[in-house]
């Protein structure tokens, strides 16, 4: 699956920053959805794709906490006060504020060198 995106065997785990421009591009690539994680044709949201870049080796689990930390910030930012994955689950949500969201997450994150 992620050999697709040119990513092969003994992946280096990305920093904070990386993983949220990787799990965009799982996003754009396989297709984002709503309520699962993964759905059966093999989109995924936010948190599904973490899953699969930590679970490959993608990530460590204290980057992905921290990149996490860092869509939390943007969220706050904008005056949502609820955790990603049920803001990824809003009625009406689209692509276009997930990846909006991703986006900002990851400038973020390099702003303050994560």
């Amino acid at each position: 699956m992620l050999a697709d995106l040119g990513w092969w065997n003994n992946p280096t785990p990305q920093n904070p920053s990386g993983h949220l421009d990787q799990v965009l591009a799982v996003l754009e690539r396989y297709g984002w959805c709503q309520s699962l994680d993964t759905s059966p044709t093999g989109r995924m949201c936010i948190r599904g794709a973490q899953n699969l870049l930590e679970r490959t080796g993608h990530v460590t689990p204290d980057a992905r906490d921290r990149a996490t930390a860092h869509m939390q910030t943007v969220l706050t930012r904008a005056g949502v006060d609820m955790p990603f994955w049920a803001w990824n689950d809003l009625p009406g949500q689209e692509f276009s504020h997930v990846k909006d969201l991703l986006t900002r997450a990851a400038t973020h994150a390099r702003t303050i060198g994560d």
